[in-house]
């Protein structure tokens, strides 16, 4: 009997074994392969148990995102990951934020692991303060299929780094240059001569660009989705009346735009799919009055969900009656106080 009962209890033994090694790691490629697993539950996942861990490494498939936002040492860390080869086909690349991140780190990516990057479609450099132009030179390089690109809050990168972008990287349409402020006209010459499909753009705080750099934006990226001007008050009617040209234009973020007027504001309202509108402006927009909704009514009333008119002293409370009217989709309606 009591042979008996070890072996039973050995083969129950072995049954787990085999459930575990077997069946779980079937079940989590099953659940990976189907829902989009976080980056850093996938890293969890890998300390539950050695044969888990095997499983997983095993399909890169599962492994198309390495996320080191704010991340210390992050630079060390993703040169680390890039050696394993479970990131031999990444897709996304977030340093968001994190500490650490250099033009060497750069460098060394471009010269060591290329293969690796080489198709990667999403880049997001924002808040890596140490990046300069050199270190886009490296990545770009690098990294020839970007798509998306976003270096926010970056103060050393230069027009100079909009050369090594558009020399390298052919396909980009969504790009966030946002507190960039040495980035200049001569950027936005670059961007609208090389990306007229570009469909995102941020230009939040670029406070050294004007209404002729603009100009080349609003007349060669037609294809243009979100704009995002944010505290950009240098701008004027001469730029705001070439808004018609972009058909497509979801989200315009114009907040701080001190020069705006009802003319202007007119051709914006031509972009008839607008859905979400900011005209929020701190110090006041005063030559915007009740006459751009009126205008918005005519052109955007079956889209528009969103618009914020705070700061614009000409523009009066109305009832939510009296909105709907006007729009009759409205979601979020903002005016000064």
């Amino acid at each position: 009997m009591a042979f008996e009962s070890i072996e039973k209890s050995t083969k129950i033994e072995e049954e787990e074994e085999w459930r575990r090694d077997t069946i779980l790691p079937q079940v989590m490629k099953i659940v990976c392969s189907r829902f989009i697993v976080p980056h850093k539950d996938l890293i969890s996942l890998l300390l539950v148990s050695p044969s888990l861990r095997r499983s997983l490494n095993s399909y890169s498939s599962l492994w198309p995102v390495i996320d080191l936002r704010e991340y210390n040492n992050a630079g060390e860390r993703l040169l680390a990951a890039l050696s394993l080869a479970r990131y031999q086909n990444v897709n996304q690349i977030s340093l968001e934020f994190a500490q650490g991140v250099e033009d060497k780190h750069m460098e060394l990516l471009q010269i060591k692991f290329k293969n690796s990057v080489q198709n990667l479609e999403h880049l997001n450099l924002n808040g890596c303060q140490k990046i300069t132009d050199k270190g886009v030179e490296a990545i770009t390089a690098a990294c020839t299929k970007l798509k998306s690109f976003s270096i926010y809050w970056n103060v050393r990168v230069s027009d100079l780094s909009m050369t090594y972008l558009v020399k390298n990287c052919k396909n980009i349409v969504d790009l966030n240059l946002s507190g960039c402020k040495n980035i200049s006209d001569q950027s936005l010459q670059l961007i609208a001569n090389n990306y007229q499909h570009l469909e995102s753009l941020n230009l939040t705080r670029c406070v050294k660009l004007t209404d002729g750099g603009l100009l080349q934006i609003l007349c060669k990226c037609c294809a243009l989705r979100t704009l995002n001007l944010y505290a950009d008050s240098s701008f004027t009617d001469v730029a705001y009346k070439k808004f018609s040209l972009l058909v497509d234009l979801r989200f315009l973020d114009l907040c701080g735009a001190q020069n705006l007027s009802d003319e202007g504001l007119s051709c914006v309202a031509k972009c008839k799919n607008l859905v979400s509108l900011n005209l929020t402006c701190l110090f006041g927009i005063v030559g915007v009055t009740d006459n751009c909704l009126e205008a918005l009514s005519k052109s955007c009333s079956n889209t528009i969900t969103t618009l914020d008119v705070n700061g614009c002293v000409g523009i009066k409370r109305r009832s939510r009656e009296e909105l709907l009217q006007l729009f009759p989709h409205l979601v979020c309606f903002k005016v000064h106080s």
